[in-house]
This record gives C-alpha cells, structure tokens and sequence, in this order.
C-alpha cells in the first residue's frame, strides 16, 4: 500500500461531540482477592477485552517509572480496575495477563508491555495491540485511542491532560480518574469490533 492515510487532526476532533462511554457504575475496582477472583470468572467468559495500564509519570530526567500502577480490562459492559498496590490480586492479574484464552486489546502497548514485564516479571500472551491494524490499514503514525474514536465513530474522547499526568499511585483514585482508566480500556475493545465489522 503505497498511499498512506491520514487521520483527523486535533481541531476537527475537538468539535466533535463526545463519546459516550462506560459510567461510573460500570466501573469496579479491584481490592481485594475475592473481587479479583470474580474479575476474572467475568473476564474469562467473554474472551476479548480492552486493556490498558496508567503509570505515575516521572518528570525528571532518566527516572525509571515503577509502574504499571493501574491495569484496566474492560467488556462491552463494563470495567475492571486493578490497582498494582493491592499484592493480594497480583496472582489474578498475572494468570489475566498470561492467559491465551482472553485477547486483550489496546492502544500503542509497547511501553505498557515493557513496565509489566519489569514490574510482575512476565510477557503478557494474547496481546492485540491496535498500532498494528492501523498499520495495516496504511496508518504510518501511532492511531491514539482518541482519534481512533474520531475516525470510527465520529466522536470525541475526553482525555483531559490533567487526568492523562495524575498520581496514578495513589491509593484512592478519583472519579476522574476511574473513568479515563475505564473508558481507555473500554475505547480499545469498541475499536477492535468497529474494525473487525469494517473488514
């Protein structure tokens, strides 16, 4: 494919209107290991998730980030947020990460992927990572979860930066960032459908 296409750029994206995505009853966090187990009961049924990990920035220069601080798995109808500060559902994110049986789906994971194998020690399997298909579409740069949802649905994803750079760490996530965690994860698995639809 010799023609490479491009996506909408940010001003078209902003006069979107925006994209409904999960609430926030549709959202769980993960905190302790009965809710982990059951997380996983949920996840196993339905084979295909959206996922994604936040990590705490790091602002100064060469410093190593000791995330992934949050890894998200969504369904179609709902999120599952894992805290990597609560140790009791490590073994559960561990079997979700290397189970070959859930595909889990998301954006640019490279990175991601990086800091969980540095993090919990293992290479996640099953992985999809939606950089790829864009590619394949003759996408040549990064297609972020934002535009993505611009590009097949019409509609505009909010990331609001100061969300995007939050304490990702902190014990007690905010509403705020609950949603942003879900509705990325959640973005990633609508995409994959819309793709496979268009195929």
């Amino acid at each position: 494919m010799s023609h490479h296409k491009s996506p909408p750029d940010k001003t078209q994206i902003a006069e979107l209107e925006a994209y409904a995505g999960l609430d926030l009853e549709q959202v769980f966090v993960v905190t302790n290991e009965r809710q982990a187990n059951l997380a996983i009961d949920e996840l196993t049924q339905v084979k295909l998730v959206g996922f994604d990990t936040e990590s705490k920035p790091t602002f100064a220069k060469g410093q190593k980030s000791e995330g992934p601080h949050v890894l998200q798995f969504a369904t179609s109808e709902k999120a599952f947020i894992f805290q990597a500060h609560v140790t009791e559902s490590h073994p559960v994110i561990m079997e979700l990460l290397k189970s070959a049986t859930i595909t889990k789906i998301g954006f640019g994971l490279g990175g991601d992927l990086s800091q969980i194998s540095d993090r919990f020690g293992i290479r996640p399997n099953s992985i999809v990572d939606l950089d790829r298909s864009f590619r394949q579409l003759g996408y040549r740069n990064s297609i972020g979860a934002k535009t993505a949802i611009a590009m097949l649905f019409n509609r505009k994803l909010n990331k609001s930066k100061s969300v995007t750079t939050s304490n990702w760490a902190q014990r007690e996530l905010s509403d705020r960032q609950l949603l942003y965690a879900a509705n990325d994860a959640y973005a990633a698995l609508q995409v994959y459908h819309a793709l496979e639809a268009s195929k």
